[in-house]
C-alpha cells in the first residue's frame, strides 16, 4: 500500500512538472478554474446569478456579456423574451439561441474600438461564446468534456518536438476545442472576423492540422495575424508609396509585393522584362518599374471600369520563351498588347496563386457592383466585404502558409463565381444589401437594436473598415463611434444568404463526387480513347452499318421489305412520330432501371484494349490523324471556293444550269407536300444501288463528278500580317 501511494504521489507530483512546462507556452491569465467552475476569471459571474438551463460555463459567458452590457442576466433575459419571436424561444433551441443574443448584444460594443483585435479578451470571449453555444447545457458540455481536443494523447503522448509549430500548439493547448457550425454561427457576428459566405471555408483552413476541430491557440494566433495585416495595410494607405501612385480618394492599399531584392516582380511586356513593385487597391493594380535606387512612375492597370479585363495564370520566360508558370495574364482594351506580371519562387507557385485571387476578387466586386447597380453605402459595402476577405486571406496564409484551391477560397466573390449557384448567392446578397440603413443603429437604444436590425440592416463591412481607420471614398456621412455595426446574422434563424450558401454546397459535393468519377475514367492514348469510343458508340454503328447493308440491297428480299414499310410509314405522315416514339422508349427504360435496380451499382463498361504502341508509333498515328483532317479542311475550302466561283459565274454554262435547278426546287419545295418531298429523297438515296437502276446511277453520279471538276476555284490572296 505504501509503494501504490508513493507511485501516486510520483505521478502526481510529474503531472505538475508537465503543467508548469506547457505554462511555458500557454498562459491561461488566472482562468484554470474557469472551465469546471463557470466562473470568469474577472469574477463577474457570482454562483448565484445563473440560469438554470444553461451549463455553469455558459453562464459565465452570459454574465460576462451582461457585464459588458451593464444590465443584470434577468434584464437581458427579459429582452431576450420580449425582442424575439416565439419560433426562436422553443424549449430545445432556447439556450442556444440566448447565447446567440448575448453576443449580438455584446460583441458589436466590443468592436467600437478601433484596436479589439488586439485586446485578448475580445479573443477570449468569442472563442468562450462559441464553447459556451457548442456546450450549452449540462448534458452537451459533458459530450464536449468527453471528446478529445486533438490528435494526439495529452497525458502519455505528449512531446514538445513536432514538425510544426501549429501542431506543438495545439499539444500544448488543454482547454476546449471548437467545432463547425458553432464557428459559423458566432464568428459572422464581428465581421472582421469572418464572412457569412466564407465561414466555412475559413473553419476549415484554420483546422486543416487538427481533425475538423478549433482549436484557441490556433484562432488567437489568426485573430493576432488579422490584427497585424490590417495595421500594415493602414500603415501603407499612409507611407510615401501613396504619393508616388496617386491615389484616388477612397482608394485603400490592400497588398504590395516586390520590394524586397530576393522576391522581385517582372513585368514581361513583349520579350522584355524588368523588377519593380506591385500594388493592389479596390480599384486598380499598380506597377512601379524599379530605376536607379527610385521607382519610376507607377503604371495603373485599371480593375473597376469594365474594359473587357481578362486576368489569368500564364507561362513565362527569358526572351518572351513560355517556361515557367508562375505569372498573371492582364489584358484589356486599354493597353496593346497583354501584361505578364511573373512572381519568381524556388518551388511552387502559391505566390502568383494568391495575387491571382486577391486580384480577381477586386474585378468581380466591380462587376457585382455594376450587374446590380449599386450606388452610395451599397457600393461601399460591397467593396468592403471583399477588402475584409482579402485581409482574412492575407492573415491566414501568412500566419499558415495556407493558399486555398477555388471552391475552398476565402474570398466571398471569387467564391460566388466558382461554385454551383453561385449567381444565387450574388442575387441574395444583393437583396441584402437593398435593405441597407447607411444611418445605422445608434448606440442611445440599445433595447430596439436587434428590433431595428430585422427591419433593415447596417452596411457592418463599411463601418468595420471605418473603425479601422480606412476612408472608403466619399460615400455618406457615418459616425462609426456612434453606430453599432451588426453582422448579416439573425438570432435563431438561417438568413437567405446562409441557406445560399449551404444549397450552393451541396451542390458542390455532388459537382465534386461526379468530377472524382470522371477522373476514374480518363484513359490516355489516342488508340486507348478511340477503343473507348467505339465500345460506347457501338449500337449507334451496329444500327448504321445494318442501314447500309440493307441499302446496298446484297440481300433483295430484306431490302424490299424495308423500303415498302418505310415509304408507307413516310406516305402514311408517321415519320413525324419516330422521334418522339425513341424518346418514350428511351425515357421508359430509364424509368425501369430507376425502378428495378434497387441501388445496384452500374456495371462497368468493357473495353477490349487496343495493341501496345510505343511513343513513335503514337507520334506518326497522330501526325497522320492531322495530315486527314488537314486533307478535309482543305477539301471543304475547296468546295466553299467553287461554290463562289458559281455564285459570280465564273464559268457562266455552270452557273446558268445551277441557277435553273435552284428555281426548280424553289417551286418543288413550295408545293409539293413535305412527306412526298421526304418519299421522293429516301427513294432517289436507298434505291440507288438497286440492281434495276444501279448502272444509271453510277453513270449519273460519274457524269456530275465530272462536272464538278470542272468548275474553276474561287481566287485566294493570303495576306502576312506584316505586310497589312
Amino acid at each position: 500500500m505504501e509503494n501504490r501511494k508513493g507511485l501516486l504521489e510520483n505521478f502526481v507530483e510529474s503531472r505538475h512538472m508537465r503543467n508548469a512546462f506547457e505554462s511555458l507556452f500557454h498562459r491561461r491569465r488566472g482562468r484554470s478554474s474557469a472551465d469546471d467552475s463557470g466562473i470568469s476569471d474577472d469574477g463577474d459571474a457570482p454562483r448565484n446569478s445563473h440560469i438554470p438551463y444553461l451549463s455553469p460555463f455558459a453562464n459565465s459567458v452570459v454574465a460576462r456579456c451582461s457585464k459588458i452590457l451593464k444590465i443584470s442576466i434577468e434584464d437581458l433575459q427579459h429582452r431576450f423574451d420580449t425582442e424575439l419571436p416565439d419560433t426562436a424561444k422553443q424549449t430545445s433551441l432556447y439556450a442556444r439561441n440566448f447565447l446567440e443574443f448575448c453576443s449580438c448584444q455584446a460583441l458589436p460594443l466590443i468592436t467600437g474600438c478601433p484596436d479589439y483585435l488586439s485586446d485578448k479578451e475580445f479573443i477570449r470571449l468569442t472563442f468562450d461564446l462559441m464553447i459556451a453555444w457548442e456546450g450549452h447545457d449540462v448534458d452537451s458540455e459533458q459530450i464536449c468534456k468527453d471528446s478529445p481536443s486533438s490528435n494526439c494523447d495529452n497525458d502519455d503522448g505528449w512531446s514538445l518536438f513536432y514538425s510544426s509549430s501549429t501542431n506543438m500548439a495545439v499539444q500544448v493547448d488543454e482547454r476546449k476545442t471548437v467545432g463547425p457550425e458553432a464557428f459559423a454561427r458566432i464568428a459572422p457576428i464581428c465581421t472582421a472576423v469572418a464572412d457569412t459566405i466564407t465561414v466555412h471555408n475559413l473553419f476549415d483552413s484554420l483546422t486543416i492540422s487538427s481533425s475538423n476541430r478549433l482549436h484557441f491557440l490556433i484562432y488567437d494566433k489568426y485573430i493576432r495575424s488579422l490584427d497585424k495585416v490590417i495595421k500594415a495595410a493602414k500603415q501603407a494607405c499612409g507611407s510615401s508609396a501613396v504619393s508616388n501612385l496617386r491615389l484616388a480618394e477612397g482608394e485603400i492599399i490592400l497588398d504590395t509585393d516586390g520590394t524586397v531584392p530576393t522576391k522581385p516582380v517582372l513585368q514581361h511586356i513583349g520579350v522584355g522584362a524588368w523588377p519593380g513593385r506591385l500594388t493592389l487597391t479596390n480599384y486598380a493594380l499598380y506597377f512601379e518599374s524599379l530605376g536607379v535606387a527610385l521607382y519610376d512612375k507607377a503604371v495603373r492597370y485599371e480593375l473597376s471600369l469594365d474594359m473587357k479585363q481578362v486576368i489569368k495564370p500564364e507561362l513565362t520566360g527569358p526572351l518572351g520563351a513560355r517556361i515557367f508558370d508562375k505569372a498573371v495574364m492582364y489584358k484589356s482594351i486599354s493597353i496593346a498588347e497583354p501584361v505578364f506580371l511573373e512572381f519568381p519562387e524556388f518551388k511552387g507557385n502559391s505566390r502568383r496563386d494568391y495575387w491571382l485571387d486577391i486580384c480577381l476578387e477586386i474585378l468581380h466586386v466591380h462587376k457585382f457592383i455594376r450587374k446590380y447597380n449599386l450606388k452610395d453605402s451599397q457600393q461601399s459595402e460591397a467593396l468592403a466585404r471583399a477588402i475584409m476577405g482579402i485581409f482574412q486571406y492575407r492573415a491566414v496564409r501568412e500566419a499558415f502558409n495556407f493558399c486555398s484551391s477555388p471552391y475552398k477560397t476565402l474570398l466571398a466573390f471569387n467564391l460566388a463565381e466558382s461554385l454551383p449557384g453561385g449567381d444565387v448567392i450574388l442575387e441574395t446578397l444583393s437583396s441584402r444589401l437593398a435593405l441597407l440603413n447607411a444611418k445605422g443603429i445608434k448606440h442611445d437604444s440599445p433595447q430596439l437594436a436587434y428590433a431595428k436590425q430585422r427591419v433593415m440592416l447596417s452596411p457592418f463591412s463599411y463601418l468595420t473598415l471605418i473603425r479601422f481607420g480606412f476612408i472608403l471614398g466619399k460615400g455618406e456621412d457615418v459616425e462609426a463611434d456612434s453606430l453599432i455595426s451588426f453582422g448579416d446574422f439573425c438570432v435563431g434563424e438561417t438568413n437567405p444568404l446562409e441557406m445560399a450558401v449551404k444549397q450552393s454546397k451541396c451542390d458542390t459535393g455532388r459537382a465534386a463526387a461526379a468530377q472524382a468519377t470522371v477522373d476514374q475514367v480518363k484513359v490516355e492514348g489516342i488508340d486507348t480513347n478511340l477503343a473507348v469510343l467505339k465500345g460506347l458508340l457501338f449500337p449507334a454503328i451496329k444500327a448504321v452499318s445494318r442501314l447500309q447493308y440493307l441499302a446496298s440491297w446484297e440481300d433483295p428480299p430484306k431490302s424490299s421489305v424495308f423500303l415498302l414499310v418505310t415509304c408507307y410509314v413516310i406516305h402514311r405522315g408517321w415519320i413525324k412520330f419516330i422521334l418522339p416514339s425513341f424518346f418514350m422508349l428511351l425515357s421508359l427504360l430509364m424509368i425501369w432501371q430507376r425502378l428495378f435496380n434497387n441501388g445496384q451499382p452500374i456495371e462497368a463498361f468493357r473495353v477490349i484494349l487496343p495493341p501496345n504502341r510505343n511513343a513513335v508509333e503514337q507520334l506518326l498515328m497522330l501526325q497522320d490523324g492531322l495530315a486527314q483532317i488537314e486533307a478535309l479542311l482543305q477539301a471543304g475550302n475547296i468546295t466553299l471556293l467553287k461554290m463562289r466561283a458559281l455564285i459570280f459565274a465564273v464559268l457562266p454554262q455552270a452557273t446558268d444550269t445551277i441557277a435553273l435547278l435552284l428555281i426548280v426546287m424553289a417551286v418543288v419545295f413550295a408545293f409539293l407536300p413535305f412527306r412526298y418531298l421526304v418519299l421522293s429523297i429516301f427513294l432517289e438515296a436507298f434505291t440507288r444501288e438497286m440492281p434495276l437502276r444501279k448502272e444509271s446511277s453510277n453513270r449519273w453520279l460519274r457524269r456530275i463528278r465530272e462536272w464538278w471538276i470542272r468548275i474553276p476555284a474561287a481566287p485566294v490572296h493570303i495576306i502576312k500580317l506584316d505586310q497589312q
